[in-house]
């Protein structure tokens, strides 16, 4: 299923349309947007109460001032009676607090400007002091919680693992083995054959503009060539060592992708370079290179390649496979490119990555702690990856996030209660995001809802204050918060 404002990047097809204007995916949240009522904020709602509050105590005053006057003053004649009457109303006329608004509205303006100062812009006056009033900020993951960029963390090659740090586009970040000492030599040799393989067999292009380091293609491919900058593998180098020469473009059904490259220094070579899903390649491969070479690929070998993927999958990782093989003189000779050559492959190593959060974003959620104030991971990810970057910023220390099936099945008196003690919640929509809100502010929370997509909208218009991203907030999200940051 294709849903509106899906682009495609490359490819041919025919689609059929199903559903059109409020019937889509797109107008289904349009309408939820329509639906779902603008909140006022605490401090609306406890001007409001005083408000009616000083008028029932106003006129209270004014009726039993009218009263004592007619009675103790033995008021009679119709002229005399109205002089009390207008009295009464004078009096009650001098006790509204008209100069209230205008105090408000100062005070108000002052917490703008200074939040102006912080780089927010606030869209409602009165949201600056329901920002202070939240007790519970909820908090959409990606490009929110994270940064929206793919980051390789870790490298598992035939002798051993290798973590890089630093984080995003920008390549820098130290190369050390699982105790966080130098690699070794041989290490050293596989991380630079793997990182070289993946370098090649990609599309994406790394630049830096105004200072900042972006990638032009697929967020996956980027984090690779950012992996091999940082193991000090130069992009000039190896395009003219490793001339393109064809290419098997990725596909949902094959789960890989290869380049073909001749090997321009020393004896011509012809080399494939694949990457893709680690099971699909792995049974491909029937060598794995060690040290300086290769060697077979054992029965033993390939399961702890297995469990070497799922041990990066519990980290939340998403794991890629890389190998590569010396053409045959007959497929050198022959430009057509297939399938076929995608055999006998070796394999080069697993590769994890993750899109990781922001250092400021485990700052604030510290601060809000702090604060007394709770937070919440509302997210459309996988459970495990929920889990782990909320472990990491320390949002909450659950085994495992709530997915959107399990809230499928609550009644709304039964997520109330689960809201109390789960901070973590996965695999959800629109609708789910929406619930939880609700029930939060059902227990009396004041909510603050981030986020920055179009399924986060109808929860920002619902929430006591939704705070959408700035720079990278799709424009739905910004039309219905109070505050953008």
């Amino acid at each position: 299923m294709i849903f509106s404002g899906t682009v495609a990047t490359y490819g041919r097809g025919t689609a059929v349309v199903v559903e059109i204007g409020m019937q889509t995916e797109m107008g289904r949240i349009a309408g939820m947007l329509k639906r779902t009522p603008a909140e006022t904020t605490p401090l609306q709602h406890q001007l409001d109460r005083t408000g009616k509050l000083l008028g029932l105590i106003v006129i209270a005053i004014a009726v039993v001032m009218v009263a004592t006057l007619i009675v103790a003053e033995h008021v009679s004649g119709f002229s005399a009676i109205v002089d009390v009457l207008i009295l009464g109303v004078a009096l009650a006329v001098a006790a509204v607090p008209e100069g209230l608004p205008a105090v408000v509205t100062a005070v108000l303006s002052l917490g703008v400007q200074r939040m102006a100062r912080r780089n927010a812009i606030v869209r409602r006056l009165a949201a600056v002091e329901t920002l202070g009033s939240a007790d519970v900020i909820a908090s959409d993951k990606t490009g929110t919680l994270t940064k929206n960029e793919m980051t390789v963390r870790k490298v598992v090659t035939a002798s051993g693992v290798v973590n890089i740090a630093g984080t995003g586009y920008a390549p820098e970040g130290a190369i050390s083995d699982e105790s966080g000492g130098l690699i070794g030599s041989a290490v050293r040799s596989e991380l630079e054959r793997a990182l070289t393989v993946a370098d090649r067999a990609n599309n994406a292009v790394l630049q830096q503009r105004d200072g900042r380091w972006t990638i032009q293609g697929d967020p996956t491919e980027g984090a690779l060539i950012v992996a091999a900058r940082k193991a000090g593998l130069d992009s000039a180098w190896l395009a003219s060592h490793f001339v393109r020469k064809g290419e098997l473009p990725f596909s949902s059904d094959r789960k890989l992708m290869s380049t073909i490259h001749s090997e321009a220094a020393g004896e011509e070579r012809t080399l494939i370079f694949t990457k893709g899903a680690p099971d699909v390649l792995l049974a491909r491969c029937s060598q794995e290179f060690v040290g300086a070479g290769a060697r077979p690929l054992s029965a033993e070998r390939r399961a702890e390649i297995i469990k070497a993927t799922e041990d990066l999958a519990r980290e939340a990782l998403r794991t890629l496979g890389v190998a590569y093989h010396t053409l045959p003189n007959a497929a050198r000779s022959n430009d057509a490119v297939d399938e076929i050559l995608e055999r006998e492959l070796v394999f080069a190593g697993l590769v994890g990555m993750i899109d990781p959060p922001r250092e400021e974003a485990r700052q604030a959620v510290s601060r809000a702690k702090k604060a007394g104030i709770r937070a919440f991971m509302i997210t459309g990810d996988h459970p495990v990856t929920a889990a782990v970057i909320a472990r990491e910023l320390g949002i909450a220390n659950e085994v495992r996030a709530i997915t959107g099936a399990e809230l499928e099945k609550m009644a709304d008196e039964e997520l109330r209660q689960v809201v109390k003690g789960t901070s973590v919640y996965a695999r959800v929509s629109p609708e789910h995001k929406l619930r939880i809100v609700r029930a939060l502010q059902h227990g009396g929370s004041v909510v603050g809802m981030t986020g920055d997509g179009v399924n986060d909208a109808p929860a920002l218009k619902a929430a006591d204050i939704g705070i959408a991203m700035g720079i990278t907030g799709t424009d739905v999200s910004k039309k219905n918060r109070v505050l953008k940051k």
